[in-house]
């Protein structure tokens, strides 16, 4: 079985995934690399059996995941309820009580293929961005490792009932709920910094006289 695995630097549980993957597959190619980056070139000129995508810096082309013989699957770090960018912020912004990982098989539209398994857990009203992503980064591996695992087996992908409950987050809904008004009391305004802020990322921000000033925890 011929597979290409996509995934972003550092992230975790991607050397534990192709570790899995191996398992697997003998005719393996690894495309690892970071946001800004080209998409590999090497993937439009070959064709495999299985493409997947964990934690992907890259969306796929169409025409990449029509060569694909068998499955085109990513695993997403967030459930069904939150497709799409700003997973992590939406959900504790809205006080999800459970979060988790979803794999589905891709389309070229994001976050909108048929889903294929979930991982879920309870959250706490206490969850930053930084809690949060460090849980689902361990259910999704698990997640993966079941698919994985299933796959070895049956040699074909597990059946779920689970369904989208929503459209795709977009990166100006993202943009919007990490705004910060000035007539925002102090409790929204933690609230705003603590579902969008992550050391190292684009932080919550206002805008006042064409100017955009963002929030920084150590000045």
């Amino acid at each position: 079985m011929q597979i290409a695995f996509l995934g972003k630097n550092n992230k975790p549980g991607i050397s534990e995934a192709i570790c899995e993957t191996e398992k697997i597959s003998t005719l393996l190619d690894i495309y690892v690399g970071d946001i800004n980056e080209p998409f590999p070139v090497d993937l439009k000129k070959k064709k495999y059996d299985v493409l997947i995508s964990y934690l992907s810096p890259w969306i796929i082309p169409k025409e990449v995941l029509e060569e694909t013989r068998r499955w085109n699957i990513n695993f997403h770090p967030g459930p069904p309820e939150y497709p799409g960018i700003g997973c992590f912020n939406f959900a504790i912004f809205e006080h999800a009580p459970s979060y988790g990982a979803t794999c589905h098989i891709m389309l070229p539209k994001v976050d909108s293929g048929k889903i294929i398994g979930v991982e879920r857990f309870k959250t706490s009203r206490q969850e930053t961005v930084s809690s949060l992503s460090e849980k689902t980064y361990l259910v999704q591996l698990k997640l993966f490792k079941h698919v994985i695992h299933y796959i070895e087996t049956y040699d074909e992908l597990p059946e779920s009932s689970e369904v989208w409950l929503r459209k795709p987050y977009r990166r100006e809904q993202l943009e919007r709920l990490a705004t910060i008004d000035i007539s925002m009391s102090k409790s929204e305004i933690d609230h705003i910094i603590r579902s969008t802020y992550l050391d190292g990322r684009p932080a919550p921000f206002i805008e006042l006289g064409g100017y955009r000033f963002e929030y920084n925890p150590e000045r």
